[in-house]
C-alpha cells in the first residue's frame, strides 16, 4: 500500500515546527534568556541553533524521506546488510512513549487552566491563592487524570481521521491559530504601561550579565536550550520526511521549521516580560511561570480575565501539536511494525498511553514521597531526564553516525537525498564537521547534562 502523503508543503512545515514547538519554547526559553543577558544570549544560541541543531533535523527528515518508514523500520530498510542499525529503533520508541508519559499531563493541566480562566475562577484571587490552586490541582489526582484522558483522547483522535483529513487539516489550522495569538498577546504586553523595562531586559544585549552568571555557563545553556528545542534524536521529526515528496531539498525546510520554532519561543519572551514589569511581579522558570506568575499577571490586567484566557487556549494548542505528532509517529510504529490498520493502532495505544501517563499524575500526590533525582523531584523530573538528558542526545549520535559513516547509510547517500529537488542546498563541504565535530558536541551535552545534575 503507498504512503500516505501531505496534500501541502505549508502543511508539513506547520506541523513539523508544532513538533518542535512544546511547552518548554514558553516556560523556558525566555527566562534563561533573560537570565544570560537577553539580545547576547539569543545571539549565541542562534549561532548554536545554525550549527547544532540544523543539521540533525535534515538527518531526521533524510532518513524519514528516504525510507518511507517511521523510526521503526527506517534504519532496517536504509542499513547495509548484516548491520545492527535496527536497533537504534529502540532509543527512538522508547523516546516517544516516554516524551506522552508526562506532556499528555501537562497538557491536561493547559485544558483545565483555559477552563478555569474563561470562567474567572481567578478573578481577584491574592497571589497566595493563586498559588494554592496550583497545588490543589497537584494534589488531586482524580482531577489531573480526567484532563490527561481527554488530551489522549482529543489527539488520538485526532490522529485516527488519517494524516491528511486529521493530522494536516487540524494541526495546520491551531498552529495558525497559535501564531496569531502569540501576535495578539505580544502586542498588548509590548504597549502595556510600565512595560518598557521588560522589553529592555529581554532585547537590550548585557554582555556585563553574562559575565557575571559566567560565560561557560551561558553558553553551555544556550547550546543545551538550541539542541533540545527541537526534540531531535527520537525520530520525532523524521516521521514527517516520510510524508513528503521529492520536491524540495530537505536543507530549506529544516530552515523554514527551525525559523517558526524560534519564533514561538521568541515571541513567549514578548508576551511575558514586558507584562511582568508592567506589573511588578518577578518572572520565573518552569511550571510556575506558567500556572502561578502569568495568572497574577493577568489579575492586574484590564480585561485580563479575555487575555489569560486567550494565553491558555494558544499554550492548549502549543501542547496538543506536540502530543498529536508524537502520537502520529507512536501510530506509524504500530502500523509498520504490525501491519495493523490505524484504528488499531489508535485504541490499544489510547490505553497504553494512559496506563503509562499513571505515574506522572501520581507523582504529585499519591506518590509524592518517591524523590527519584532528590529533594523535590518528582516522577515527572525523572522522565523528563531519562528522555532530555539520555534518549535525545544518545539518539541524536545515532543519525549522525549513520548518515556519515560508511558503516552506516553513508555520507553520500545522506547528501544525495537531503539535496534532491530545489531549494537550499545541504553543504558538502560541511562532512567532515558533520561526522567528527559535531557528534564531540552532542558527546559533550550528554556529559554536562550529568554534571549539572548531579555535581552542579
Amino acid at each position: 500500500m503507498e504512503r500516505e502523503k501531505f496534500s501541502s508543503r505549508l502543511g508539513f512545515i506547520l506541523i513539523s515546527a508544532g513538533c518542535a514547538i512544546g511547552l518548554g519554547n514558553v516556560w523556558r526559553f525566555p527566562y534563561i534568556v533573560g537570565k544570560y543577558g537577553g539580545a547576547a544570549f539569543v545571539l549565541i544560541y542562534l549561532l548554536f541553533l545554525v550549527v547544532l541543531g540544523l543539521p540533525i533535523v535534515v538527518m531526521e527528515f533524510s532518513v524519514g524521506r528516504a525510507s518511507r518508514k517511521s523510526a521503526a523500520l527506517s534504519f532496517d530498510v536504509l542499513e547495509p546488510k548484516g548491520s545492527k542499525w535496527h536497533l537504534g529503533k529502540g532509543i527512538a520508541i522508547a523516546g516517544n512513549y516516554i516524551l506522552m508519559m508526562f506532556y499528555t499531563t501537562v497538557g491536561g493541566w493547559m485544558i483545565l487552566y483555559f477552563f478555569k480562566t474563561i470562567k474567572g475562577d481567578f478573578t481577584g484571587m491574592s497571589a497566595e491563592a493563586v498559588a494554592g490552586e496550583f497545588s490543589g490541582m497537584l494534589g488531586n489526582p482524580g482531577l489531573m487524570m480526567v484532563f490527561m484522558v481527554i488530551t489522549v483522547l482529543i489527539c488520538f483522535g485526532v490522529c485516527a481521521m488519517g494524516l491528511q483529513k486529521g493530522v494536516e487539516r487540524i494541526t495546520k489550522a491551531m498552529m495558525l491559530c497559535l501564531l496569531c495569538l502569540m501576535v495578539v498577546l505580544a502586542v498588548h504586553s509590548v504597549l502595556l504601561e510600565g512595560g518598557s523595562e521588560g522589553l529592555k531586559f529581554y532585547l537590550m544585549p548585557d554582555f556585563g550579565k553574562m559575565v557575571e552568571t559566567g560565560i561557560g555557563e551561558a553558553v553551555f545553556a544556550a547550546l543545551g536550550q538550541s539542541f533540545f528545542t527541537l526534540s531531535i534524536g527520537i525520530g520525532a521529526l523524521a516521521i514527517f520526511g516520510s510524508y513528503i515528496g521529492k520536491e524540495q531539498r530537505l536543507t530549506g525546510e529544516a530552515v523554514n521549521v527551525t525559523i517558526l520554532d524560534t519564533l514561538v519561543a521568541f515571541m513567549a519572551g514578548l508576551i511575558i516580560f514586558p507584562a511582568c514589569s508592567a506589573y511588578n511581579i518577578e518572572p520565573k522558570s518552569g511550571p510556575s511561570l506558567i500556572f502561578i506568575t502569568l495568572p497574577n499577571v493577568f489579575n492586574h490586567m484590564v480585561g485580563g480575565r479575555l487575555w489569560g484566557t486567550l494565553f491558555f487556549l494558544f499554550m492548549s494548542f502549543a501542547a496538543f501539536s506536540t502530543v498529536i505528532a508524537v502520537f502520529q509517529n507512536i501510530i506509524s510504529f504500530a502500523t509498520d511494525l504490525t501491519g495493523c490498520t490505524i484504528k488499531k493502532a489508535v485504541l490499544v495505544n489510547i490505553v497504553l498511553i494512559i496506563i503509562l501517563s499513571i505515574p506522572c499524575v501520581l507523582g504529585f500526590n499519591l506518590w509524592s514521597g518517591f524523590m527519584p533525582l532528590g529533594p523535590e523531584s518528582t516522577v515527572l523530573d525523572l522522565e523528563d531526564f531519562v528522555l532530555s538528558n539520555n534518549l535525545l542526545p544518545i539518539g541524536s549520535m545515532v543519525y549522525l553516525v549513520f548518515c556519515t559513516s560508511r558503516y552506516g547509510w553513508g555520507f553520500k547517500n545522506f547528501l544525495a537525498e537531503a539535496n534532491e529537488g530545489k531549494g537550499l542546498k545541504f553543504p558538502a563541504w560541511a562532512r567532515i564537521y558533520v561526522s567528527y565535530i559535531l557528534p564531540l558536541i552532542v558527546l559533550l551535552i550528554f556529559i554536562q547534562g550529568y554534571w549539572s545534575k548531579f555535581a552542579g
